[in-house]
């Protein structure tokens, strides 16, 4: 199987976008891939509890749902720290959540040590 990197950038203001991002992370989880998400920009706050409860896409789903099986299949969340100290956000958004903060070098090696990659 394969380990994919999925980059998001999409913020919950394209909430269709950001939904499939999660969709296809769930997907890939429940066939056999890992997966790891590195969350940057307006893409911090899909994992606020606002955002998490109220993003859903058109045609591509609950994001809350597809955070769910994320987690329940395995998958890791990296949230860009600049990124999230810009918008106001700390420790308290990684609460109970798979994640942790990161700075640009772990995307990096989260990229290189990937066999295939998306952005959104």
């Amino acid at each position: 199987m394969a380990s994919i990197l999925i980059h998001v950038t999409t913020g919950p203001d394209n909430p269709t976008n950001a939904a499939l991002s999660f969709l296809v992370a769930k997907t890939a989880l429940a066939e056999g891939h890992t997966v790891n998400l590195f969350l940057a920009g307006e893409a911090v706050r899909l994992l606020s509890t606002e955002s998490l409860e109220q993003v859903k896409g058109t045609g591509t789903g609950s994001l809350q749902e597809h955070f769910r099986a994320i987690v329940d299949g395995g998958g890791k969340f990296y949230l860009s720290g600049m990124s999230a100290k810009a918008r106001g956000f700390d420790e308290t958004l990684l609460a109970d959540k798979p994640a942790e903060f990161a700075m640009p070098d772990v995307l990096v090696r989260l990229l290189v040590e990937s066999d295939k990659s998306l952005t959104y």
